[in-house]
């Protein structure tokens, strides 16, 4: 289903026309059209080489305006192949730099108006070869104009603790391929104090300020291949947030609050005396990017620009998460006078800086902690989107081992009441969601048994289980990238259920019950099917070095592989 995306930046191009700045492409011989998005419509940049000579040549490069208003101003950034450089330009100023040349109206002024041309040239000089755009850009847009965008929201979870702790850095996107393929990056997790509002600290399990915009990466870990300077006031993840976006100009990217681990004073932040102060902490320290100086870090606006929307992780209002959190029976209502609190100093931060914020939540699979915790019908109003949790439906804390993650309920499920996500997306409709209102979650990871028996069909599933199997970081639970080198050896055996849509891996005494790009796959178009607006992973650290997770579910959605 196709979705009402925000305005935002063009999302990254791939032709051989144009192309921003940081993505040199090859050029074209003799002539090029370029064009972009200009909100009314589009203006196009055509370059034509009408002569040439043994050191030479001459260009005419035409600006046409598509919109239906007079075209005030215009610039115009571009390069040329290696050996061809602009001699002598008329009808335009010209500006060259290290990385091209930048071309504006003559100083008497070159509106274009709507539906007409303007026209300038150049003479260039060059060693043969190519002389058209390898670079270009309109008015910062690329020059080609906005590419078709995806139709499905594709959302994906980044962690904190990825890069020093699992060894994945912002970089590890780009060099899987998973950024490009992404509408939506959620960064986990902001945390709360005792009064619900925002705050950066580097206390061991409160905060670290260090990962989050401290740390000094070298050039070889960076997104632009650029080392930070350790004087600038942004580095850390949130510098390569920042790298990350500029080569990626259509991924927004969102704070996460709270999480299983920091949800525990949502309950106060929900208070009516707390609420106007809890939302404004928030949007000052991530949404304005007013960093407090640590680690010879931050500062007023350090972080301005970074993150395009917050989404809240409360795990979960009126009912038990972790251990220690608050919870109040009005947590329901508060949580609702939240969001609107949120949604309202949003709108109010979208009219002062002119660009729109997205206010989106994780929210749970379970009914009971839907209906102690959410007033789905009016949350719908206020939320751009909500990712439904689709995993964690069975673990190792059940006694026997079964599904984590299923699209049906699966024959012979033995659960009083099965889940799946049939049966959780239909909780959420009959509350008063659409289906354009949610985003299905999908598991990067899977969920493991030990000391499992053979069970009614022989293969471990329904098993009587001992207990939790061996992970690498923590026990019943390893990532999709630990999980498919266990396929074929050691004898494990990969078994699938086509109609609950999941795997699992069974040895006779472990079972992993995981994901891999089949099922994905498979969960991908069950969200298409049932007109949802895509899909959500936790996490994006799980995935292989190709990416193939991510690529599985944008192949399905989009006919991208």
């Amino acid at each position: 289903m196709p979705i009402a995306r925000p305005t935002r930046s063009p999302a990254r191009f791939a032709t051989a026309a144009a192309a921003l700045v940081l993505i040199p492409l090859a050029p074209l011989a003799h002539a090029e059209t370029a064009g972009a998005d200009t909100g009314d419509g589009r203006v196009t940049v055509t370059q034509t080489e009408n002569a040439r000579w043994p050191s030479g040549y001459q260009a005419e490069i035409t600006v046409t305006n598509d919109t239906g208003a007079p075209l005030e101003d215009w610039t115009i950034e571009f390069a040329l192949p290696e050996g061809a450089k602009v001699h002598q330009m008329w009808n335009a100023t010209l500006e060259p730099d290290s990385g091209g040349y930048t071309a504006t109206p003559p100083r008497w002024g070159a509106t274009v108006p709507a539906g007409e041309s303007y026209t300038f040239g150049y003479n260039g000089v060059f060693s043969g070869g190519e002389t058209g755009f390898t670079e270009c850009t309109v008015n910062g847009d690329p020059c080609q104009g906005t590419p078709e965008e995806p139709e499905y929201r594709q959302v994906g979870y980044f962690t904190q603790w990825g890069a020093a702790d699992r060894g994945y850095p912002v970089k590890d996107l780009v060099e899987s391929g998973q950024a490009e393929r992404l509408t939506n990056l959620n960064y986990a997790f902001a945390n709360l104090d005792e009064n619900g509002r925002c705050f950066m600290t580097d206390e061991d399990g409160q905060g670290d300020a260090h990962a989050d915009y401290g740390r000094v990466y070298g050039a070889a870990d960076s997104v632009d291949g650029v080392a930070d300077d350790p004087d600038q006031p942004l580095r850390g993840t949130f510098n390569q947030l920042r790298e990350l976006k500029e080569a990626n100009p259509g991924l927004r990217v969102s704070i996460a609050i709270g999480g299983w681990a920091w949800s525990d004073h949502f309950s106060d932040a929900a208070l009516p005396e707390n609420r106007e102060a809890a939302v404004e902490s928030c949007i000052d320290l991530y949404l304005r990017g007013n960093l407090p100086e640590l680690n010879g870090a931050g500062g007023d606006g350090a972080a301005a620009g970074l993150f395009d929307g917050i989404d809240l992780d409360w795990e979960w209002p009126g009912t038990p998460g972790e251990p220690g959190n608050v919870i109040r029976p009005e947590d329901k209502e508060n949580f609702t006078a939240l969001v609107r609190e949120f949604r309202d100093q949003l709108d109010a931060l979208e009219k002062e800086e002119g660009r729109e914020f997205d206010l989106t939540a994780f929210v749970p699979a379970d009914t009971g902690a839907i209906d102690a915790g959410y007033e789905v019908d009016e949350l719908v109003e206020e939320f751009d989107f909500m990712n439904v949790q689709g995993y964690d439906f069975s673990g190792a804390w059940a006694p026997i081992a079964g599904h984590q993650s299923n699209v049906r309920v699966p024959e012979g499920d033995p659960a009083a009441t099965p889940r799946s996500y049939e049966t959780v997306v239909q909780a959420y409709l009959d509350r008063g969601a659409e289906p354009e209102d949610l985003v299905m979650g999908v598991p990067f990871y899977g969920r493991g048994w030990t000391g499992v028996e053979p069970g009614p069909q022989g293969n471990g599933l329904w098993g009587d289980a001992a207990g939790a199997a061996p992970g690498v970081w923590e026990a019943g639970f390893n990532d999709y990238k630990v999980l498919k080198e266990y396929v074929g050896r050691d004898g494990f055996e990969l078994y699938r259920d086509e109609h609950a849509g999941t795997a699992w891996l069974y040895d006779g005494t472990e079972f992993w019950n995981f994901d891999d790009p089949t099922a994905i796959a498979q969960k991908a178009a069950w969200a298409r099917e049932a007109g949802l607006a895509g899909v959500m992973t936790w996490s994006l650290d799980g995935d292989d070095e190709q990416g193939s997770l991510v690529r599985a579910f944008d192949e399905e959605l989009n006919g991208r592989g």
